[in-house]
């Protein structure tokens, strides 16, 4: 009997090794299930409280697990409506495979239907080509991106930024200005804005807009403030949206309206100089130059104003800062503007905003870049010259292109390193070509808005043989030359360089030491070591 007993218990426990056996994998599975129902039970209390999922995002998720092949299936895949969830509109696409009677279809959101697997268009042409639609949602770039606004006169406001170019290009914005007294008794006052496209066939994603406001009569005439509001319009067939946009406030007594009186014209400076926007690795050396040159060529009553787009690091802000200090500079940072895709970081833009801000603080107003230097003949002063052209609203100045990497030698390679860039680099181009490639002055009350080589908005006339008078010296892409500029050194009046011909120039090179002496004599010797 008890040997009975102990074999069924042997038997016994080969059963349930057996059992045990056969169900390994399914057991190890709901062991493992088990492990993370207890590791997530444990970590919960840890999960922030902002951390939540939805219901919807919770089916989703269980029927991209569960959902049998959409072939083989007879169900109906549904889809909610799109819904806010924290502030973000969810908006699924309708692709789920809808099954009719063993025939599959795939439904889209776009412009074809799938029929058992032929594309089938929604709108087909009577000759046979097919017409394809497109729908925009929310916004690519802005309407209206807005730098700055002036007044411009008793009458009338300049408004300066950049606008979508497509919008330009492919719908029909317009532009209303309409005057807000701040005293509520008196009426408020519209006018329709004139549409200034500056950079035309130069824009990228965004092109500059000047928008001009000129209204009947004279705009708070009482002092008594107000604000200048933009009504930008999209003029887009699809969605005609209107941005109202305050860009300008007068506080009470804050207009000086004798400024805008021409025969009261008292402007702080006689030159003014409006840069392009500054971006790269500048070299602090021919920066340190070209304004030394400048300041003493322009004289006293000149001031220069640069636009930092990246270019003035440390090294180049220390080369500036004594001239700031002097207040003979002045800096904008304009690196925010970086975030909108325009023609050489907004340089439309830049330009124009510096006209109007200083439009009535300056006789003359010129444009070149930092690697370009005014010269005139010997003999001659600045002052001199303009007299000559004071007739003329504005006036082009010709370009002398100069080598970048062929310096003159004849004082010997040792001292040669030693001196300025513009000392050395005394080899101009003399290919003859067409040289378009213009800079200018303007009389900037006589000017609506600008460009980077000249004005096509401008009242009054131009004048272009200015050749024989002024020029500029244009050492190209020598400004972001971290290095010794000379690469080669050459002796002659006249030589060939690459199959192109150069002569020896030195109107820029019997200048430098008088240059040097003005530098010390201004600001002292703070920059005598700056690298290059």
């Amino acid at each position: 009997m008890a040997k009975e007993k102990d074999q069924n218990t042997k038997d016994n426990k080969n059963l349930l090794i057996c059992f045990l056996w056969n169900f390994s994998a399914e057991l190890k599975l709901i062991l493992m299930a088990l492990l993370v129902l207890c590791t997530l039970a444990t970590l919960l209390p840890f999960i922030p409280s902002s951390f939540s999922i939805s219901a919807s995002e919770l089916r989703f998720c269980i029927s991209r697990i569960a959902a049998p092949d959409a072939v083989n299936s007879t169900s109906l895949a549904v889809v909610t409506d799109p819904g806010l969830e924290n502030g973000v509109i969810k908006r699924p696409l309708t692709d789920k495979a809808v099954v009719n009677n063993g025939d599959t279809k795939r439904l889209f959101s776009g412009n074809t239907v799938v029929d058992n697997g032929d594309v089938k268009p929604k709108s087909v042409l009577n000759n046979g080509v097919t017409k394809r639609s497109f729908t925009g949602y929310g916004w690519a770039a802005y309407n209206f991106v807005l730098m700055s606004a002036y007044r411009g006169g008793v009458n009338s406001f300049a408004v300066i930024g950049l606008s979508s170019k497509p919008l330009h290009v492919y719908a029909h914005p317009s532009y209303r200005c309409e005057w807000v007294p701040l005293n509520q008794s008196e009426n408020r006052v519209l006018t329709d804005g004139s549409r200034i496209l500056t950079d035309w066939g130069y824009g990228r994603v965004y092109t500059t807009v000047v928008v001009n406001c000129t209204f009947p009569a004279a705009v708070n005439s009482k002092n008594s403030g107000g604000t200048l509001l933009l009504h930008a319009t999209t003029g887009d067939a699809d969605r005609n949206v209107t941005d109202s946009i305050p860009v300008l406030t007068e506080s009470p007594n804050a207009v000086d309206f004798d400024r805008y009186d021409t025969n009261r014209r008292r402007e702080k400076y006689d030159y003014l100089y409006c840069g392009s926007s500054l971006y790269g690795n500048l070299s602090p050396q021919r920066v340190r130059e070209w304004i030394a040159y400048h300041a003493r060529f322009f004289g006293e009553k000149s001031h220069f104003v640069l636009h930092d787009a990246g270019g003035v690091q440390e090294e180049v802000l220390e080369v500036l800062r004594p001239w700031i200090e002097l207040g003979r500079v002045t800096l904008h940072d304009i690196r925010d503007q970086e975030r909108f895709d325009g023609y050489y970081h907004n340089q439309f833009m830049v330009v124009n905003d510096c006209l109007h801000r200083y439009r009535f603080d300056a006789k003359w107003i010129f444009f070149f870049d930092v690697d370009e230097f005014i010269g005139i003949p010997p003999n001659n002063t600045i002052s001199s010259v303009m007299e000559t052209l004071e007739e003329y609203s504005q006036f082009t100045i010709e370009q002398m292109p100069m080598s970048s990497q062929l310096c003159f030698s004849g004082d010997g390679a040792a001292r040669t390193y030693r001196k300025w860039g513009f000392e050395k680099l005394a080899y101009r181009d003399v290919k003859k070509v067409p040289r378009r490639d213009r800079k200018y002055a303007v009389q900037p009350r006589h000017v609506f808005a600008t460009g980077v080589h000249m004005s096509q908005n401008v009242q009054g006339k131009t004048y272009h043989g200015t050749g024989s008078l002024i020029r500029y010296f244009h050492y190209h892409g020598s400004i972001s030359q971290r290095r010794e500029p000379c690469r080669h050194l050459f002796n002659g009046t006249r030589i060939m360089f690459d199959n192109n011909p150069y002569v020896l120039d030195t109107t820029m090179r019997d200048v430098g030491l008088a240059v040097k002496t003005f530098e010390i004599r201004t600001i002292g010797d703070r920059l005598i070591r700056t690298r290059q």
